[in-house]
């Protein structure tokens, strides 16, 4: 399994400002995903949060672009399952160059949560489901709001003394 020597990541999140974006496409998967997320945040008193949803993975990045703008931090949850055809591939590149692009043009951590799996099986075992292994949306809010308290920090210890 995946989660296999995952850190255990906590981070106060109390002063930040963070968002989620959701894909639409399997509802009962993405409905944990962002619970697991939420959960996190309120575990690290993160209380200023936004959940928007968008219609698939492929549109995740613009609007965690956009959110990047006037948030500490992102997290893009998904969900992509392989079928017959290359779309699988073409969403998949599409929503992690995005994602990445979007993240170190705005300077903003964009946790990522976006399940790419070979069946529906996968994605439920990394949701958070009840009897899942995992909790993908919970890992990449944590990873989000880990990153951005880092920056905070390295970046007030950069700016000049008055």
């Amino acid at each position: 399994m995946s989660g296999a020597g995952a850190p255990d990541i906590t981070a106060d999140g109390r002063e930040l400002r963070v968002a989620i974006v959701a894909a639409s496409w399997h509802t009962e998967i993405m409905d944990a995903l962002v619970a697991g997320a939420q959960q996190y945040l309120d575990e690290c008193g993160c209380t200023d949060v936004e959940t928007v949803r968008v219609p698939g993975s492929f549109e995740l990045p613009v609007v965690a672009q956009e959110l990047a703008k006037t948030y500490d931090a992102v997290v893009a949850l998904g969900v992509v399952i392989r079928g017959g055809t290359p779309h699988f591939d073409y969403v998949c590149g599409a929503a992690t160059t995005g994602l990445t692009t979007a993240s170190l043009q705005t300077e903003t951590p964009i946790g990522f949560g976006v399940l790419t799996c070979d069946d529906e099986q996968q994605a439920r075992d990394r949701s958070g489901l009840p009897g899942s292994s995992e909790s993908k949306g919970h890992e990449a809010a944590s990873a989000a709001v880990a990153t951005a308290v880092t920056l905070k920090r390295l970046r007030s210890s950069t700016e000049p003394e008055l």
